[in-house]
């Protein structure tokens, strides 16, 4: 029986979050998170970061996002393990369709922190940089109107 790196699991949290939202997910999405986070959307949703607890940030995702197909793929994950907290930054392309067909399309890098809680590893920070939307902003109910 094989041990996971502390690197492997800081790499499957950032898959898990990713495959959550795909599969609708929204517990799962919960478990990777810590009780509270610092989230970081502004490129995207032009909000301020805020403190936000895990509950309040899955409700979120959930209610934008249930209703629409998505598929989120994540690679060129650079991880690095400092005791009990990490940061990993990891490329993210996000496919999104509504219900219409519609689609948007992002293309960002994800830079998380995460800390062992209770020797399981926890998202307590993401920060999402916007590298380009392709499609219809107007369909994801999680983009903030200017």
């Amino acid at each position: 029986m094989s041990t996971l790196s502390d690197h492997e699991k800081i790499c499957a949290l950032a898959n898990r979050f990713a495959n959550s939202f795909d599969l609708k997910d929204w517990n799962a999405l919960e478990e990777c998170l810590s009780d509270s986070l610092l989230a970081d959307y502004s490129d995207l949703r032009g909000t301020p970061p805020e403190v936000i607890s895990k509950q309040r940030f899955v409700e979120l995702r959930r209610t934008a996002l249930d209703a629409m197909a998505t598929h989120h793929l994540m690679g060129n994950h650079e991880i690095l393990v400092d005791g009990d907290t990490a940061s990993a930054i990891v490329s993210c392309a996000i496919f999104r369709r509504n219900t219409s067909g519609e689609r948007l399309d992002t293309h960002c890098i994800y830079f998380f922190k995460a800390a062992r809680d209770a020797g399981i590893w926890k998202i307590s920070a993401i920060k999402q940089k916007l590298l380009l939307n392709d499609g219809d902003t107007s369909i994801h109910a999680g983009i903030v109107r200017k």
